[in-house]
């Protein structure tokens, strides 16, 4: 009965070990690439300090018929040198590529997408010439 009991243990242990990387580890969708215009980057948390961001894309999108809501990117860097690169590029248009995962762990951040690299960033003020 105790090797029954303690093998039954085993199992299920594994079973939820493996059921916690595929929700949370195993990427849902790989690659994937948003454009818009950087809204903010932040280093927030109360015990898992994490780099959290929104982009602005083109266009709007409406949960509810009638009525018009800006279609934002919410996402998570776990790179501290493309959060910092992103945090001075506030405003900017940027290219960011990601992988989606089912789910969020807080100490890898507060949405299932994670930013991992930057495709480009374009300034969208024009620059100005001094008539003097």
């Amino acid at each position: 009965m105790r090797k029954f009991v303690g093998i039954t243990t085993l199992i299920i242990l594994v079973a939820a070990g493996l059921l916690f990387w595929w929700r949370f580890y195993f990427p849902f969708g790989e690659k994937g690439v948003k454009a818009g215009e950087l809204n903010f980057v932040v280093y927030k948390g109360y015990v898992f300090k994490t780099w959290e961001g929104r982009l602005i894309q083109a266009g709007y999108k409406s949960q509810v018929p009638g009525s018009v809501q800006s279609n934002e990117f919410e996402f998570s860097v776990t790179n501290e040198a493309i959060a910092e690169k992103l945090r001075l590029s506030s405003g900017k248009m940027v290219e960011l590529s990601y992988t989606e995962y089912l789910g969020a762990v807080p100490w890898r951040g507060n949405s299932k997408y994670i930013v991992d690299s930057i495709i480009s960033i374009v300034d969208l003020t024009p620059v100005q010439k001094s008539p003097y």
